[in-house]
């Protein structure tokens, strides 16, 4: 994989931050993106209804996300970041009830009980389920691996849900495991959530530094097959046009794994996905949460996490797919009720609100899938495979996707692709 022109089919974050890096490293890159739009499922837009600009989905890093914050390092966008303290609130719409976790400090134990400690109704045993997370198998879910309890419902099943998009009976605990080594290598757990919206931070900015290395993107590109000849991608069959790979030519595929899948035959991808709804609230002034905190964990109601930036209040429900069909209208309603008191605004008519519902959010994030996450190196010299699907190491998260991307143009820099 050296020489000619790289191509980079899909301008999601992983495409996107495969063409940076092969940029960076004075590749001519090419960017094909099918939508009319970069980002993907990480973007801004304007809703006509609310009268302002919102993300299609609400998204949260942490300090210990490496790979996205070199990211925006490199696209001149990590002042676009607001840090919040590291520390996350919760509250039970059930019985009112709030509490916060604060991160541990000192040794690796005590970093990863004391937060636990915090947690009403915890038990002192409750912090052996880490022993048990530390040695699950691979086929072990997180309910499996961390057991029932006050701790499972007002901690790791909020977390869960948050970060694989799928209950702690179905969440690969292998996953969640890995999260909590990211945290660990680096100690840090702040919040980080963008100042302006997330196409200001991770999509305008790094279009901008690929304009200027002279790497255009085509909208509007949907590729159609991949021709393959022994141990090379040999042409790229577009909607409008077939265009052949010289031999020095490399692929980058960054499209969903369905539809990776259907354009090379034989791929082992995740089977299905897991959805996400989202609610934005415009309110009649700027939204405060509780201790002034950006963002606060829900648990006994439906809405589950809450976040605000001035006027927007915006809730996400995470493994979601049995609200894909309940009616906009109703679900408003819904997250409406549980966030309100929250808000300290109980009683009042619900403001104007767009429901966005993600049906194939991520892939699902369960045991059987994280064994067909396919690694980046493909059966083709000079094809490499890259998206949040793909065997990171990682869930489907911003970090995830940022990596992936990363990781496959490092193969194609360094010609290592098989």
């Amino acid at each position: 994989m050296s020489g000619g022109t790289v191509h980079v089919v899909g301008a999601g974050l992983a495409g996107l931050a495969a063409a940076l890096s092969l940029s960076a490293a004075g590749r001519t890159v090419a960017l094909h993106e099918a939508a009319g739009h970069a980002g993907g499922r990480c973007r801004s837009y304007i809703d006509t209804r609310l009268g302002c600009r919102i993300d299609n989905g609400n998204h949260l890093l942490l300090s210990a996300n490496r790979s996205a914050l070199a990211y925006l390092a490199e696209t001149g966008a990590s002042g676009s970041l607001r840090a919040g303290d590291a520390a996350f609130s919760f509250h039970d719409i059930a019985d009112g009830r709030q509490w916060t976790v604060r991160p541990g400090e000192g040794g690796v134990w005590r970093r990863l009980t004391a937060p636990l400690r915090q947690v009403p109704g915890a038990g002192a045993a409750d912090a052996l389920g880490l022993l048990r997370l530390a040695v699950a198998g691979r086929r072990s879910t997180v309910m499996q691996a961390l057991g029932p309890g006050a701790l499972m419902e007002r901690f790791w099943r909020p977390l869960t849900v948050a970060v694989l998009n799928a209950e702690p009976e179905v969440a690969s605990a292998r996953l969640l495991r890995g999260v909590i080594r990211e945290v660990l290598r680096t100690g840090e757990a702040v919040p980080l959530t963008a100042r302006e919206g997330l196409s200001e931070s991770f999509v305008d900015p790094a279009l901008a530094v690929l304009a200027e290395r002279g790497v255009g993107i085509g909208f509007g590109r949907r590729l159609r097959g991949v021709d393959t000849a022994n141990d090379r991608a040999t042409a790229l069959r577009f909607a409008e046009e077939t265009v052949a790979l010289a031999p020095g030519d490399a692929l980058v595929l960054t499209v969903p794994a369905p539809i990776a899948a259907g354009l090379l035959p034989g791929l082992a991808v995740p089977d299905g996905s897991s959805a996400i709804v989202n609610a934005h609230f415009r309110l009649d002034a700027p939204a405060h949460l509780p201790g002034r905190a950006d963002l606060i964990g829900l648990t006994g109601g439906t809405a589950q996490w809450l976040f605000r930036r001035g006027e927007i209040a915006s809730v996400t429900v995470s493994a979601a797919d049995a609200l894909l069909d309940r009616p906009s209208e109703d679900l408003a309603a819904i997250l409406w009720r549980d966030i309100a008191p929250v808000l300290g605004l109980a009683g009042q008519a619900q403001p104007p609100a767009r429901i966005v519902k993600e049906r194939r959010a991520t892939f699902r994030q369960d045991p059987a899938s994280l064994a067909r996450r396919p690694p980046a190196r493909t059966a083709w010299r000079n094809l490499a495979l890259a998206g949040d699907w793909t065997d990171t190491g990682l869930p489907a998260t911003i970090e995830g996707a940022i990596r992936s991307g990363r990781d496959a143009a490092s193969l194609v820099i360094s010609g290592t692709g098989r």
